[in-house]
């Protein structure tokens, strides 16, 4: 019988679709700082000399493309950018939907927790995001790490790829995480360290990058299945982002109280109504009534502002 594997990728902070996601957030925080209540969904897409931003902004307050563009060359680290801003008020139909109550878009959204760690997401991705955020801290620069693990979580295969690394320090690096967490390992262990050979290019020098390409990464890895929205310059009326924040939370709470292995929380949400047309858990994989906790958007925006 062949073993069971899982695996679970992670990218840095400064892998070009995660630029364009920091990006994103930070137009949306521009806003949000002066203005609480602004609906926002801003993209961004980034490459190759050229910077665009595209979305919808309704708000009290005004964030000038000088200032877009200055938190632009505070993520990508220069000013030589081609910058191209084009930011239009929300929807009057979607408006009115939101205005009565309503939910900002459509929607389905995942909630996940597990007991693998204090963190409660599967061990494979734990793993990856452990250790891209340990190699991280040494090449501050683009980088991606992948881990797959066994039925009893030990670690297989580690790959490693990082802008301006030696691969025999990435090696040191790798170790010293190993042997600092005292991560179980197999006997066979292999590491595939950048395998495709040592590279100085990356960012947007090397690839494009855009908004919402990483919402397996963002979620819970490929062992979790995900609504599709992505995360990233979106208020809270869009339940991509809160909603699965408040799924999350409902996820964890109940695999505390009844002591679960695992838990899986499917809200799902239609433009313009209040009530979630869907709010059911599996604990365990069985299905569990939900109905203690309050799924509307009133209830998202509740958790919202005590968190």
């Amino acid at each position: 019988m062949t073993e069971q594997t899982f695996t679970a990728e992670y990218v840095s902070p400064g892998h070009p679709d995660k630029m364009c996601d920091r990006i994103s957030d930070a137009i949306l925080q521009a806003f949000q700082d002066q203005d609480s209540t602004s609906r926002v969904a801003v993209e961004t897409m980034g490459g190759h000399g050229r910077v665009y931003i595209l979305g919808e902004v309704t708000s009290m307050v005004s964030v000038s493309d000088n200032e877009i563009k200055q938190i632009i060359t505070d993520i990508v680290g220069t000013d030589t950018y081609e910058v191209s801003i084009h930011l239009v008020q929300q929807s009057p139909e979607i408006a009115h939907g939101v205005d009565d109550g309503g939910a900002g878009d459509q929607g389905i959204v995942i909630g996940y927790a597990c007991n693998h760690n204090d963190e409660m997401i599967p061990q494979e991705y734990y793993l990856a995001k452990s250790l891209c955020d340990y190699l991280y801290k040494v090449y501050p620069y683009d980088g991606k790490t992948q881990i797959t693990i066994n039925q009893n979580h030990e670690i297989e295969v580690i790959v490693a790829s990082f802008q301006n690394s030696k691969s025999y320090e990435l090696q040191e690096h790798v170790n010293d995480w190993l042997t600092q967490n005292a991560f179980s390992i197999t006997d066979n262990l292999r590491c595939l360290l950048n395998p495709a050979g040592e590279w100085s290019i990356g960012g947007f020098d090397a690839d494009t990058g855009l908004t919402g390409r990483k919402i397996v990464v963002d979620s819970y890895g490929p062992r979790v299945p995900v609504g599709g929205g992505a995360f990233s310059g979106k208020d809270w009326t869009k339940v991509d982002r809160s909603g699965a924040n408040y799924a999350q939370h409902i996820a964890q709470t109940l695999l505390k109280q009844q002591g679960a292995s695992e838990v899986r929380v499917e809200l799902a949400y239609a433009i313009g109504v209040p009530n979630a047309v869907q709010s059911i858990a599996y604990v365990d994989g069985v299905p569990q009534d939900i109905s203690e906790f309050d799924t509307s958007m009133t209830g998202i925006q509740k958790f919202i502002q005590n968190t």
